[in-house]
């Protein structure tokens, strides 16, 4: 496998390295001066440097790729991963707010072009292991797994204290900040329902959320006989990226290995949506489809970067969503267009709450 085209945000020195490294044929980087940096280092080598979201936009729909892995945060991603797919260019997905977004279009397109989706979220591959072999005719519902995050058992009283430092402490995965928050409002595993029904094409009645505090099992498929079949193991992220990459194999891999009688009791409880009113929410967006799912996650996206601001609390996050959600224009078959326009409209009225 060659790396042809990397990128990141703002890390300079680390995509230095790995320039020098894999020797890309062009990089780009979403942070303006970012890009100045190291195209002074690696341009002299004869590797492109671009930069911003047009430079991701562009790389993203360069036809001389097998596979591009999207892990960009946010809505930022949604556009290169239509560029792909318009490219005929197999996306191994973990940007799940690209689907959330846009996952008529984008799965419109790929009926089109013919690319295909590869999930790299830890469920998404479970759910995509687990139904290998089988028919969505047999599938009785998938059952979504979640950490519940690091607020399952704390009162619910005391939410609007909650500091940054204590919604960036998950108890079982090291992720990015962003990714970290959604998981503390559990808002990640309502986007994760709706990834799912883009990608599984089951309705939305079929795909259920488990808490499951060890983070063991990475999700479930119930067959209509009731038979149920899991994909476990550690939590960790490389599993679920590797097997994108080297689907449909799974190859021998060097790192920790689930030890049953090590791992002590697994425990499930449901969802409460008292506590984590996000969920609710995302169920409600993708019933109404439209623009909500939509509005949902820029208001979302919006949101958590102004708590992790620390200009909002962070029991404020649902508040904003639900209030863009109910005075967004609402269309039924947005564009590409409609979806920029409603960007622009949500982030001023999160700015404003």
């Amino acid at each position: 496998m060659d790396i042809v085209y990397l990128s990141a945000n703002k890390n300079t020195e680390r995509m230095v390295e790995q320039c020098r490294e894999f020797h890309p044929e062009a990089v780009v980087m979403n942070d303006e001066e970012a890009a100045g940096i190291v195209y002074n280092k690696v341009n002299k080598d004869g590797i492109d440097v671009l930069s911003g979201r047009e430079g991701l936009i562009e790389l993203a729909g360069r036809k001389d790729v097998e596979l591009m892995l999207n892990g960009l945060v946010g809505a930022l991603g949604m556009e290169p991963t239509l560029a792909a797919v318009l490219a005929c260019v197999d996306v191994a997905l973990s940007n799940k707010e690209s689907l959330v977004m846009a996952g008529d279009i984008i799965t419109k397109t790929m009926e089109k072009t013919g690319a295909r989706l590869f999930p790299v979220d830890s469920e998404h591959s479970a759910i995509w292991q687990c139904l290998a072999g089988e028919s969505l005719d047999d599938v009785r519902r998938i059952i979504l797994t979640g950490s519940g995050g690091p607020f399952r058992s704390r009162a619910i009283n005391t939410f609007v204290d909650v500091t940054i430092e204590e919604a960036l402490n998950h108890p079982n995965w090291d992720m990015g900040k962003k990714i970290t928050i959604d998981s503390a409002t559990m808002m990640n595993k309502g986007l994760e329902v709706i990834e799912a029904f883009w990608l599984f094409r089951l309705d939305v009645s079929q795909v259920d959320i488990i808490v499951h505090p060890q983070s063991i099992i990475h999700s479930m498929i119930e067959l209509k006989d009731g038979s149920i079949k899991a994909q476990l193991g550690v939590p960790d992220m490389k599993v679920p990226i590797q097997y994108a990459l080297m689907y449909p194999r799974h190859v021998d891999a060097h790192w920790e290995r689930l030890n049953f009688t090590e791992c002590g009791d697994l425990t499930f409880q449901p969802p409460d949506l008292e506590r984590f009113p996000c969920i609710k929410l995302a169920y409600d967006a993708i019933r109404r489809m439209g623009t909500t799912p939509s509005v949902l996650n820029l208001s979302n996206d919006y949101a958590v970067y102004r708590f992790l601001d620390g200009k909002i609390r962070f029991t404020d996050i649902p508040r904003i969503i639900e209030s863009a959600i109910e005075k967004h224009e609402w269309l039924e078959d947005p564009s590409l267009n409609d979806l920029k326009i409603l960007d622009k409209w949500t982030k001023l009225l999160v700015e404003n709450f």
